[in-house]
């Protein structure tokens, strides 16, 4: 089956915070993209028994983001209520979901931007340790890019759609 949905991974390599940047820009972009033409109710359909949905994994990395960049990276306020839920409220909408996720990113850009080197140091600790940006960086792409996957196999169960 062809890859209806393929894109060559970034070419950039001009330092080490650019290449990290563009490689979690990518990743972000593979998620989006899975939702790209679906329906809200397709959005919304868990395909496997976890009852995990496109729309619940962008929903999850757009908490994952604030959770990271916003309050580990940067110091915003963080609620140790806030829920890294997939499942979506019925009265939340998926252009809402969707738009709340790039504000998200928007946001992790912008604390990225401030940090402004992998060396940079995290203003609320890991368990008692402030780790680099550059961790932070490793960590959300990997992140990202296992719940790109996920958003794979739901979307080809879905209509057939594959490709990152």
């Amino acid at each position: 089956m062809p890859e209806t949905q393929r894109e060559p991974v970034p070419r950039v390599d001009t330092g080490e915070l650019d290449v990290a940047h563009a490689f979690l820009e990518f990743q972000r972009h593979c998620v989006l993209k899975k939702a790209e033409g679906l329906t809200d109710e397709e959005l919304r359909r868990p395909m496997v028994a976890s009852g995990t949905s496109i729309l619940g994994l962008i929903q999850h990395l757009a908490e994952a983001e604030r959770y990271w960049f916003g309050y580990h990276l940067a110091g915003a306020e963080w609620s140790a209520d806030t829920e890294f839920g997939m499942t979506v409220p019925a009265d939340r909408d998926a252009a809402t979901v969707i738009a709340d996720y790039r504000a998200a990113m928007a946001g992790s850009d912008g604390a990225i931007e401030a940090a402004g080197h992998p060396e940079a140091v995290m203003v609320t600790p890991v368990e008692g340790v402030s780790k680099t940006l550059r961790w932070v960086l490793a960590h959300m792409t990997t992140e990202t890019a296992r719940h790109a996957g996920h958003a794979d196999i739901i979307r080809e169960q879905i209509d057939g759609a594959t490709g990152r």
